[in-house]
């Protein structure tokens, strides 16, 4: 049953107190953000690194959202390289932009018609898909620059697509969003402009205070123009460009998050607005296991100068803080997290996105859940077991918090059986507090998957 929200301010001094973690998803390494706000929620759209990968061997793209800041939710992957019958690898950084009630996903990847990198174009009805190939074949091909697209609709409707690595081009796109007018341009780097002149015209052994490598994320804001970029070859730091123009010139603004403690030698940013808030989007390799191979991405929000250039912006562990609480009482996705410990997700065509590799002192973190006034009186989740199963115990906030509910989850004959456990709550908890899932069971196997939970 779903209860009246009634917020004091003792519980707004907790919703604005709460703070995400960074990297925001454990699950599995996520790379170069691409952030994108639509109907009250922002979508992550990002590459995905393969658990021991030695090189950018990469084979999806992923989608995660989140209404609050601090609990993201996992949509599993929409698009994939082989949904495109020209490309065969190397499933690179994407952006996703919505027009006309359409949403047109760029993504580069490896051509078989080339033998070169290109870019190419889904198109799907919803945020997360499912998308499929807008033309079949790719939008631009031939060239090994060809990589890490950037796509903004102008307020006179003109859509531009930048990408490059080390040259920056851009096309016109038509309305359709699948097709360009004109030719590819190359943009001019200079001095100026990006801190180095175009690769070509770089002298060697000569220091420059900066340069252009790859990675653009192309927006406008208050009628100037943004290129951000990661810069400085190998290690990458990120810094910035801006224009009176969407074509400029362009003149170099400096960094923005220089060359720090990330643990991966690549950077790569995206920047959105989400009620009211700017957020700076990037990735790191801080998750354990975690390095230039297996990145992770992260979020910081931060406040334009009066200018409208960008601070400073360093990497931190805290991240955003929460704009929203959590529904305890509306079914919550078990892919929805804020934290997680030793957990993975996988997705089918029935049941969708759920958890798995679910083991004996794993737990998932849910942030600023708001449990109103009276507090719960019923605990129940969707869960499948091929083995014995374990059970969930319900503690509030910290990992060794009070347990509120403890729920047994038997063997339902299968991984994908999907059964209904329920179970009296141990105690009232009203207000606000962050909800730990504490996974127990025999040490060793796996317990069982996870697809949802919710209070009464």
């Amino acid at each position: 049953m779903r209860k009246s929200i009634i917020i004091s301010v003792g519980m707004l001094s907790c919703i604005l107190s709460a703070s995400a973690d960074n990297p925001f998803v454990q699950t599995c390494f996520t790379t170069d953000p691409a952030p994108m706000v639509h109907d009250g929620t922002l979508y992550v759209y990002t590459g995905h690194d393969e658990d021991g990968a030695d090189f950018f061997w990469m084979q999806e793209w992923r989608v995660y959202s989140t209404k609050d800041m601090v609990n993201w939710t996992d949509h599993g992957s929409p698009l994939a390289i082989e949904d495109f019958s020209w490309g065969d690898d190397r499933a690179w950084a994407p952006q996703c932009v919505e027009r006309n009630g359409k949403f047109y996903f760029y993504v580069p990847l490896h051509s078989k018609l080339t033998g070169a990198m290109a870019i190419g174009v889904a198109v799907g009805d919803s945020p997360t898909g499912p998308f499929k190939d807008a033309i079949g074949k790719p939008l631009v091909d031939g060239d090994w620059a060809y990589i890490d697209p950037t796509v903004y609709i102008d307020d006179d409707g003109q859509a531009y697509l930048y990408w490059g690595n080390p040259e920056i081009f851009y096309v016109k796109l038509n309305d359709d969003m699948v097709s360009y007018s004109g030719d590819v341009n190359v943009v001019e780097q200079t001095v100026e402009g990006f801190g180095a002149p175009s690769p070509k015209l770089r002298e060697k052994d000569k220091k420059y205070k900066d340069n252009y490598t790859e990675g653009p994320w192309f927006y406008k804001r208050n009628g100037k123009y943004y290129l951000l970029y990661a810069a400085g070859g190998v290690p990458e730091h990120i810094a910035y460009s801006m224009s009176d123009s969407p074509t400029g010139p362009w003149k170099y603004m400096g960094e923005i998050m220089p060359l720090c403690d990330t643990g991966s030698f690549t950077n790569h940013c995206g920047v959105a607005e989400f009620k009211g808030q700017p957020y700076f989007f990037y990735h790191t390799g801080k998750l354990p296991k975690g390095g230039g191979f297996a990145r992770s991405i992260a979020v910081e929000p931060f406040e334009y100068n009066a200018d409208g250039t960008f601070p400073t912006i360093m990497p931190t562990e805290e991240g955003a803080k929460a704009v929203d609480t959590l529904n305890p009482y509306d079914r919550v996705e078990g892919e929805t997290m804020a934290w997680s410990k030793g957990l993975k997700t996988k997705q089918n065509a029935q049941t969708g996105v759920y958890v798995t590799d679910v083991h004996d002192g794993d737990f998932i973190k849910v942030a600023n859940v708001n449990f109103m006034s009276g507090g719960p009186k019923m605990f129940e989740a969707r869960a499948a077991s091929g083995l014995r199963g374990g059970s969930i115990e319900v503690r509030m906030d910290s990992i060794g918090g009070p347990v509120v509910a403890e729920l047994p989850v038997t063997g339902t004959g299968g991984w994908e059986t999907w059964q209904t456990f329920k179970t009296s709550c141990k105690s009232e908890v009203p207000g606000v507090h962050d909800l730990y899932l504490l996974f127990k069971g025999r040490k060793g196997p796996e317990l069982f998957n996870l697809d949802w939970w919710r209070f009464e």
